[in-house]
């Protein structure tokens, strides 16, 4: 301070609890110090402050417990933190759509669904700490691990939670779900996700895509070939143009969209989530959304399968020679 005062400030406040000092300097550098009553409280005694998680610390969670994410005690494992708030982010992010959907009972699939743990996770959310009555129904392709997380499920007494044997492409349900979930479904079967879920009509869509290559072979631009000569560059232009199509054609067939960070890049690259809620978008707002995407399409030469799905089958507002 004495390096600033006189100099660059001619005045400096310093707080304590209930108290204030001030430093002037006037014009002709003659330094007055005073003090005063103030209300300022008491500092936090840490700074580290607890974050208020939808997952408590505290609480025994058996498929924490077996994630090894908590310990027998329901304590954070402590290689465990990073996991740990990616799986809370996860949980805030369905909340935040449930609470949305305003009604106890909730059907939601989860497409992709591999190991589930997040689905475990998110069916005891839902049930021990939201109260809900969901429906929840994970599907993959592998039979060994679908008959491995039935059997988990009967262990936990989760009866609204069940594993199904099955395709993205070729999945039809018993009823329209209010939810579709898309975990690190690879490459194009994110878009198959997406897009069964605008053909059910869900209203609600939660997908963190992975590996997206398609785009990256099809690349190609005469005016921004700065962007598609460099590989790694090439690569992660290709992965956000590839979301960024995504989001513009569920704005198009009717979704109000979001694209989010899922998890802290530091931890992982594949972190951006698309949030996709059913609304009642304006047609003028779609097609915009939809020529935005076609003017990207455009530029690169560009035909992502999503679009494919979407306008060669008919589910989107076609205009003449989109298809």
């Amino acid at each position: 301070m004495a390096e600033w005062i006189p100099g660059e400030f001619k005045q400096a406040d310093a707080f304590s609890e209930g108290l204030c000092r001030t430093l002037r300097v006037s014009k002709k550098g003659k330094e007055t110090l005073s003090e005063s009553r103030t209300g300022v409280l008491r500092p936090e005694e840490s700074h580290n402050r607890q974050k208020n998680y939808l997952l408590p610390e505290g609480t025994v969670i058996p498929p924490l417990v077996d994630l090894g994410v908590f310990t027998p005690e329901g304590r954070v494992a402590a290689k465990m933190q990073d996991k740990y708030r990616q799986i809370n982010r996860f949980v805030e992010l369905v909340d935040d759509a449930v609470r949305r959907h305003g009604r106890r009972d909730i059907t939601i699939i989860d497409f992709g669904c591999g190991k589930s743990y997040l689905t475990f996770i998110l069916y005891y959310y839902l049930t021990e700490i939201r109260g809900l009555e969901p429906t929840v129904i994970g599907l993959d392709l592998k039979a060994d691990v679908i008959a491995q997380c039935n059997l988990t499920a009967f262990k936990y007494g989760y009866t609204g939670l069940r594993f199904e044997l099955g395709d993205i492409a070729g999945y039809t349900p018993e009823k329209t779900p209010d939810m579709v979930i898309s975990l690190h479904a690879c490459d194009t079967a994110t878009d198959h996700a997406i897009y069964n879920a605008v053909k059910w009509g869900t209203r609600m869509i939660l997908s963190v895509p992975c590996c997206q290559h398609e785009l990256n072979g099809q690349m190609q631009s005469r005016r921004l070939a700065a962007l598609t000569r460099y590989g790694i560059i090439r690569e992660r232009t290709a992965a956000l143009m590839t979301d960024a199509i995504r989001g513009c054609l569920l704005e198009s067939v009717g979704y109000k969209t979001s694209l989010l960070e899922f998890v802290d890049l530091a931890h992982s690259p594949k972190n951006i989530l698309i949030r996709a809620y059913k609304a009642d978008t304006p047609e003028d707002k779609r097609r915009a959304a939809l020529q935005e995407a076609l003017d990207l399409m455009e530029e690169f030469h560009l035909s992502p399968t999503l679009h494919k799905l979407l306008y060669w089958k008919k589910i989107g507002p076609l205009t003449k020679g989109e298809a």
